[in-house]
């Protein structure tokens, strides 16, 4: 079992809303890692919408992606990604930005 840990920054205008955190924990939920976000010393699970919400993160706010398990890395990768191209999803390209 391996760890590992990596910080991103949200740049997505409205923060981590509804939308963004259900693509975020939807995604996190494909891997068998346990993953966790943090923001300061809120500590939550990234495999749940409403504990994602609760970090209140905002355009700027800097997050601590931290994932245990065999495929962690693959995890947090795929995670990082998706934040840093402000949840755009093959899904959300292919039907235009509803806003």
């Amino acid at each position: 079992m391996s760890a590992a840990e990596k910080n991103v920054v949200v740049s997505n205008p409205q923060g981590l809303h509804a939308r963004p955190a259900e693509l975020f924990a939807r995604l996190a939920l494909q891997f068998d890692s346990t993953i966790e976000v943090i923001r300061e010393d809120h500590r939550v699970d990234a495999k749940s919408i409403l504990h994602i919400l609760t970090l209140g993160a905002v355009q700027g706010t800097e997050l601590t992606l931290l994932a245990e398990g065999d495929d962690a890395e693959a995890a947090l990768e795929a995670l990082v990604r998706l934040v840093e191209s402000d949840f755009a999803t093959d899904e959300t390209i292919s039907q235009g930005s509803t806003g």
